[in-house]
């Protein structure tokens, strides 16, 4: 399976990239791949994002719907 993965703001800062693909099927399996895909300086911005597949919050430990496209969200600053 595989699922698309969009990067936005500082987690896009800190990958490199603004989307990629992922071969996760849960919620906390995506964030290792892709922890271990963009290295050190990336685990702490992503510990701080929230996961949504097709608009809708994950959990941790919550199954990837197939085909997800799935965004990695910092938090916002601001209001």
């Amino acid at each position: 399976m595989s699922v698309a993965v969009r990067l936005f703001a500082g987690a896009a800062e800190a990958a490199g990239v603004e989307a990629t693909t992922a071969s996760a099927t849960t919620e906390d399996a995506l964030r290792t791949e892709l922890a271990l895909r963009f290295g050190e300086g990336f685990g702490p911005v992503l510990a701080k994002c929230s996961l949504m597949a097709d608009g809708e919050l994950l959990e941790p430990g919550e199954a990837l719907p197939p085909g997800a496209t799935v965004d990695v969200l910092p938090p916002f600053a601001g209001g």
